[in-house]
């Protein structure tokens, strides 16, 4: 199964204003494993960034100055992500903007669901393991134990290489997987292409948790109590 870990920044908060794409970050996972294929990409919006959204990027107009539009990269994005199961953090909000960025150039294009093989949506998913709490990628990275202290903006690269961990952890815990970050080079269309190499951490580095034999004695006589007054514990053999 190919899944590609999806984030992008944006000049504002509602595609239905006139707000645009200015970045879209990519990590590919094959079988629940990252593979080291990413594609990330800035774009010229054609437009001004609504107040405070350049302080959540950190992206600026004059940086993006010389960046393709989303025109000159459609193609080159959707053959990345083609028929791929998507995952992203609060689906709505970066699938709304890419239809919008497609519906821009025209019918042929469609949606971006009649590209890929299905949309999971990780927030969705995050409230109903964790309901009543806070679900941002920064609140489940702590929960989670996913580092992400080096994350001082708002970045769909980073923010997907994130989510790549926080998504493994909530679905078979397999959160402790590192990206180390070579140079990243530019493809043809100006897409940046790098390769992070994903490393699983020896689970002998681990931290052991030692029990007390209080402790231990009190759970058994816990234990042995729910037996006299049901019969039998859930975890008893049959």
């Amino acid at each position: 199964m190919r899944q590609i870990v999806l984030d992008t920044e944006t000049t504002g908060l509602e595609w239905k204003k006139g707000n645009r794409v200015v970045e879209i970050g990519c990590v590919e996972l094959v079988e629940r494993r990252p593979t080291g294929r990413t594609w990330q990409q800035y774009i010229h919006p054609e437009r001004e960034f609504e107040p405070g959204a350049q302080e959540v990027t950190g992206l600026t107009l004059e940086f993006l100055a010389d960046k393709p539009k989303f025109a000159e990269i459609a193609d080159a994005f959707l053959d990345f992500v083609r028929d791929a199961e998507l995952i992203i953090h609060n689906a709505a909000f970066d699938v709304g903007f890419l239809d919008h960025e497609l519906s821009l150039l025209g019918p042929q294009y469609g949606r971006l669901r009649d590209h890929v093989a299905g949309v999971e949506d990780s927030l969705v998913m995050a409230r109903q393991r964790y309901p009543g709490q806070r679900n941002s990628l920064d609140a489940l990275c702590k929960r989670l134990g996913v580092d992400n202290t080096h994350r001082q903006l708002h970045g769909a690269l980073l923010d997907s290489q994130l989510l790549a961990e926080v998504y493994l952890a909530l679905t078979s815990g397999q959160s402790e997987i590192g990206f180390d970050s070579p140079p990243a080079s530019e493809d043809a269309d100006g897409a940046s292409v790098a390769t992070f190499a994903a490393t699983v951490l020896d689970p002998g580095l681990r931290p052991r948790v030692q029990v007390a034999d209080e402790e231990i004695a009190a759970h058994a006589a816990r234990v042995e109590a729910i037996r006299k007054k049901a019969g039998r514990c859930l975890w008893d053999p049959a």
